[in-house]
């Protein structure tokens, strides 16, 4: 999943990147409400933390404008004002959630993950794709009941897949969820990564969960696309 991340304090933006890409999400950091607004024009995200007090334009205009543009992307304010009139304001201008600083890192990931849940159709906690189970809580993968030793990104890549079961994804999809502006287009890393899975996921007597169509990219899948007529 990846995050725009609006906070003009270097400070906390530093921490709350740090924090959010230890737990597997692809972060972009704007720190005015002008690269705000270019940045998610440009680049699909899952999800925008965006802070109020921010220089040039300041988090309630970004919100309306982007809404207003048509976005539907979730939207979570950060505040250090936490009178009623300005949680009504900014929800009024198309935020979905609203959290108060200071604030403990761990609630800001339930509130995210609870954004990311809703969609455009409810996911649930637990994603399975016939024996492969991936608890976005704890993102923790199985399959068939044995432990995937995943690194951050790994789970990352498998969490878009599994997000996407039965549908196949192109490479620039899968980069623009899974990895972010640093990513290299011109890179094997997207290869790279689906054949670690693979290799991790495919244990001896198990089926192939991921299956490439070629020229089109990835889907994972309990058969490949296409089989059984």
């Amino acid at each position: 999943m990846r995050i725009l991340l609006v906070e003009d304090d270097a400070v906390i933006a530093a921490s709350l990147s740090k924090g959010l890409r230890e737990e597997a999400y692809a972060v972009d950091v704007a720190t005015d409400g002008d690269a705000a607004m270019s940045q998610a024009a440009i680049n699909p995200y899952d999800a925008i933390v965006l802070d109020i007090m921010l220089p040039k334009r300041d988090g309630f205009a970004v919100c309306r404008e982007l809404r207003q543009r048509g976005l539907t992307t979730p939207v979570l304010m950060l505040t250090a004002r936490d009178t009623v009139r300005d949680r009504i304001t900014g929800l009024d201008t198309g935020a979905d959630d609203y959290l108060t600083k200071p604030f403990e890192f761990g609630e800001l990931l339930a509130r995210l993950r609870a954004l990311l849940r809703r969609g455009p159709v409810l996911a649930p906690a637990v994603l399975q794709v016939a024996d492969l189970a991936l608890d976005t809580h704890a993102q923790r993968a199985t399959r068939a009941g044995r432990d995937l030793a995943l690194t951050t990104r790994e789970y990352a890549l498998l969490e878009f897949l599994a997000r996407n079961a039965g549908r196949v994804v192109g490479r620039a999809e899968i980069s623009d969820h899974v990895w972010d502006d640093n990513y290299d287009p011109v890179s094997n890393l997207i290869e790279s990564y689906i054949n670690r899975l693979r290799k991790k996921l495919d244990a001896p007597g198990l089926p192939p969960l991921i299956h490439t169509r070629r020229g089109a990219g990835y889907v994972l899948a309990e058969a490949p696309p296409g089989a059984g007529g």
